[in-house]
C-alpha cells in the first residue's frame, strides 16, 4: 500500500463553489497547479457547498456571492455554524458594498474579486486557512467609502480601542498581514499578534473580518 503524498497530505484543501461550470472548473485548475493548494472538490451552489463542507471537511472554501437557490451568503453561515473549523472566502465579480458586509456577518474570512491572478490567490487561500482576512483593495475602499455608523440598540463592548489599536485595527481591515502591520508600525510581529488577539477579546469579535466590520461601522476607515 502506497504512503500519502506528503506535499498532498500538508497542503491546505480547498473546496471551490460557484453555479458557472466553466468558471469552477478554471478556478479549480489554476489552483490545483499552486504549490501548497489541493483543490479536493466543487460545488455548483450554496447547498452543494454546505453538504461537501460536511463530508470533504475542506480547509478552505472559495464561495461565489449570487447563485440559484442557496445563495453564497446563506450558505457561508450555515457553513459557520455546521463546519466552523472551515475558513470561508467569498469570490466573485460583486463588490457591492451590501454583498461584502453580509457575507462577512454570516461569518467569511475574506472577500476577493475574480479578477485577482491565480497566484495571488493562492496565497490568500493560505492566508484564510490561518485565519488572516483576506479583502481585495477594492472591497476594502468600498468598506471605507460606506455610509455612517447607525446607532446600536443594544451596549457598546466594554472599553474603547486604544490609538495605538485603532493603528492596527485600520490596517487588519485593509487586509494586511501580522508582518506587514508589524513592519508598517515598527512593532514586532509578536506584538501585533498580542494587540490583535486583545482587540477581538476586549470587542467580543470572531476574527479578523468582524474586525474589519467593527472599524467600518464604528467610522475607524
Amino acid at each position: 500500500m502506497n504512503s500519502p503524498d506528503p506535499e498532498v497530505s500538508e497542503a491546505v484543501r480547498v473546496l471551490v463553489v460557484d453555479d458557472q461550470e466553466l468558471v469552477r472548473e478554471g478556478i479549480a485548475s489554476l489552483l490545483g497547479i499552486q504549490p501548497g493548494i489541493h483543490v479536493i472538490g466543487t460545488a455548483a451552489d450554496g447547498a452543494g457547498a454546505v453538504d461537501a463542507a460536511l463530508s470533504l471537511t475542506p480547509d478552505v472554501i472559495l464561495m461565489d456571492v449570487r447563485m440559484p437557490g442557496m445563495d453564497g451568503v446563506t450558505a457561508v453561515a450555515a457553513v459557520h455554524g455546521r463546519a466552523p473549523a472551515c475558513k470561508v472566502v467569498m469570490l466573485t465579480t460583486f463588490d457591492d458594498e451590501e454583498y461584502v458586509v453580509r457575507a462577512l456577518r454570516a461569518g467569511a474570512v475574506g472577500y476577493l474579486l475574480k479578477s485577482l491572478p491565480a497566484a495571488e490567490l493562492a496565497d490568500a487561500v493560505r492566508l484564510a486557512h490561518r485565519g488572516v482576512a483576506q479583502l481585495d483593495p477594492v472591497v476594502a475602499r468600498r468598506l471605507a467609502a460606506g455610509p455612517p455608523p447607525r446607532p446600536r440598540a443594544e451596549p457598546e463592548p466594554a472599553g474603547s480601542p486604544t490609538a495605538r489599536e485603532i493603528e492596527i485595527l485600520r490596517l487588519v481591515a485593509a487586509g494586511a498581514t501580522n508582518r506587514e502591520i508589524a513592519a508598517q508600525l515598527y512593532l514586532s510581529e509578536g506584538t501585533v499578534k498580542n494587540h490583535i488577539s486583545r482587540i477581538l477579546t476586549r470587542l467580543g469579535l470572531r476574527g479578523r473580518a468582524q474586525a474589519a466590520l467593527y472599524a467600518r461601522d464604528h467610522g475607524l476607515l
